[in-house]
């Protein structure tokens, strides 16, 4: 048994989604720092080339957890969510050098608040 046939697929289908997630930031907002004075049109085509590989890995995740580990869409919708700002944060705060705010932590109580809702009762 080799190790990722070893890691359950509900698992692997929430790491396949934090990489891409961690692509898709990149892609939205990396563009912000790193092509601030080129113009929005360069920014578009190297941010659709970053999305490229964050497609590559969210399109397997959400077939492994709708079709083998037995999420819902629902339920993947709400984790992509979860893991969104749970990826954003850290990145707007170091990399792009955003001030911590509050309103962090009441979006991530929310957060929570949708996931308790979206999986009651499974």
């Amino acid at each position: 048994m080799n190790l990722i046939s070893s890691i359950p697929l509900s698992v692997q289908a929430i790491l396949l989604l934090v990489a891409s997630n961690v692509f898709m930031t990149f892609a939205w907002y990396g563009h912000l720092k790193n092509m601030a004075n080129a113009p929005w049109y360069m920014a578009a085509l190297v941010s659709w080339g970053i999305a490229l590989f964050e497609y590559l890995l969210q399109v397997p995740a959400n077939r492994i957890g709708f079709q083998q580990a037995g999420f819902q869409v629902a339920q993947l919708k709400i984790i992509q969510e979860v893991i969104t700002l749970a990826v954003f944060v850290p990145f707007a705060m170091v990399y792009l050098k955003q001030p911590f705010k509050l309103d962090f932590l009441w979006a991530g109580l929310c957060m929570v608040g949708a996931v308790y809702f979206i999986f009651r009762g499974h």
